[in-house]
């Protein structure tokens, strides 16, 4: 009995303490955010926690890991604690939401790690976290529950069990975080496209290239959109992924890829993606009659047609009055020149409506499973070139679906903010009255970085520009910290 009854007043002293330090940290807080100094008033503005306890929790959180059970519980306190006051400073801060982006690495599976990193995260004012869950050919789910052609992130022997997105889930809205999960799309990744049962479903030009011969940093695999079996894979480790229940979950490499120099301008036909065998018999179902099909076929194989294909293909076919195909409407005096240049619309038409069909494979297992979705993409994506040419990545943004997030990367690099609140402008011009726009930036705190200025700068800028926009996100963690992003990917786990 007395024994009891003083493990019940060591606990009760213990809580004591607990509520004692996050009393001290909380008044610490709204001490120093609403009664700073001159010098400290940008800092203010964005709820970044102060030095004072930033400190207090790191100390809390390395306690609690020698098994000292009141630093554990003063640390779960002082997180609650945090949580109140980001969700009660963000309320009345511009922007609403502030996102991070971050990828996770085996060695946040230590104890604590993921914590520290989450922890970091708050500190720097974010409410909202898009966890990184499918890149370079590998997938954020654990070993023992992984039914995808990908493998794990985490391999080392005994960790089949880990499950670092549930984790990274459970812990971040334990802290007052939106935990979205950031995947991927038709960039399949460099172990996906070396497997021998995979190789017809890769992308291909008319040179018969895939991307591994345009891209050159050896990591970029785009798939054929139109392939079943790449519908099938994608939408097995989607399934996986929506399965922790993220908060969102956003598309990224929505495109295809882009060369360098003369290569990152679509100007021929064999200049796109669609020369693999699903990609080709679905053109060639696009066409109305059977001249309009071969005539299709010819123009792909050749990558031009001359007014003696045409007459071949009448005299193959005289049933039929003209070359028909899906948006074609003849004319009576139709030039050989005029049939070619809706013979490359309707081949441009046809890479980009494969682009859309993928993400409304995402839209629909996100919609599925109650999880909201957004769609990442480069807002010059869409862009045509000189007469008839079009950026081979033939994003088009413009009509993905307005109830889809649009995430444009606005990365604009021109040493001021004017190139960077000019490409959310652009967005805007498309964008509908219901369409939610969270820009993503690119930069650091206080600083500016690879000739783009300061988070802060590219901040108040697009405030100035897009005052309706109530969501923004920074790319990326790693460049917040790099010494600390070095750590976490190089450390034996």
């Amino acid at each position: 009995m007395y024994n009891s009854f003083g493990k019940r007043r060591q606990h009760r002293q213990g809580l004591h303490r607990s509520l004692i330090a996050a009393l001290a940290v909380g008044s610490s807080l709204l001490s120093q955010c609403w009664l700073v100094p001159t010098a400290e008033a940008k800092t203010k503005a964005y709820c970044h926690f102060t030095q004072e306890a930033i400190a207090q929790k790191e100390s809390l959180r390395v306690n609690s890991l020698k098994n000292n059970s009141d630093s554990k519980i003063s640390y779960q306190t002082i997180i609650q604690a945090h949580a109140s006051f980001l969700q009660q400073c963000r309320s009345q801060t511009w922007p609403q939401n502030q996102a991070i982006w971050v990828r996770l690495y085996p060695c946040d599976a230590r104890p604590g790690a993921l914590e520290e990193t989450l922890d970091r995260i708050v500190n720097q004012g974010y409410n909202q976290v898009y966890v990184e869950v499918f890149y370079d050919g590998r997938v954020l789910l654990p070993k023992a529950d992984n039914r995808t052609p990908w493998p794990s992130v985490i391999q080392q022997p005994g960790t089949e069990n880990v499950d670092l997105l549930a984790q990274a889930i459970q812990k971040g809205r334990e802290r007052g975080l939106q935990v979205y999960a950031w995947m991927f799309t038709m960039n399949f990744g460099y172990t996906y496209g070396h497997r021998a049962e995979r190789q017809q479903i890769l992308a291909r030009n008319g040179q018969g290239e895939t991307s591994l011969s345009v891209v050159k940093d050896g990591s970029q695999v785009f798939i054929d959109p139109y392939n079943r079996q790449a519908q099938v894979d994608y939408y097995e480790m989607l399934k996986g992924v929506l399965k922790r229940r993220p908060d969102g979950i956003l598309f990224d490499y929505i495109r295809y890829p882009r060369g360098s120099g003369s290569q990152s301008v679509a100007s021929s036909v064999k200049d796109l993606w669609i020369y693999s065998d699903a990609a080709k018999q679905a053109l060639y179902q696009r066409a109305g009659n059977n001249q309009g099909k071969e005539l299709i076929r010819r123009y792909l194989s050749k990558g031009s047609i001359s007014a003696k294909d045409i007459k071949a293909v009448k005299k193959l076919y005289p049933d039929e009055k003209t070359p028909l195909w899906q948006g074609r409407t003849p004319s009576a005096r139709e030039s050989t020149r005029t049939i070619q240049w809706q013979l490359w619309q309707l081949s441009v038409a046809h890479a980009a409506q494969g682009i859309l069909d993928f993400l409304k494979l995402g839209e629909l297992a996100a919609e599925r499973a109650g999880v909201q979705a957004g769609a990442v993409f480069f807002p010059d994506g869409n862009q045509v070139v000189g007469r008839m040419g079009y950026d081979s990545r033939l994003q088009p943004w413009e009509h993905f679906p307005r109830s889809l997030e649009w995430h444009p990367m606005s990365y604009g690099v021109c040493g001021h903010t004017g190139c960077i609140a000019n490409l959310v402008k652009r967005v805007f011009k498309w964008a509908s009255s219901e369409t939610d726009v969270k820009p993503a930036l690119a930069g650091t705190w206080g600083r500016s970085i690879k000739n783009r200025p300061s988070l802060e700068n590219q901040m108040q800028a697009l405030r100035r520009v897009t005052p309706q926009i109530n969501s923004v996100s920074h790319f990326a963690f790693s460049w917040q910290d790099p010494e600390f992003d070095r750590e976490r990917k190089f450390c034996r786990l």
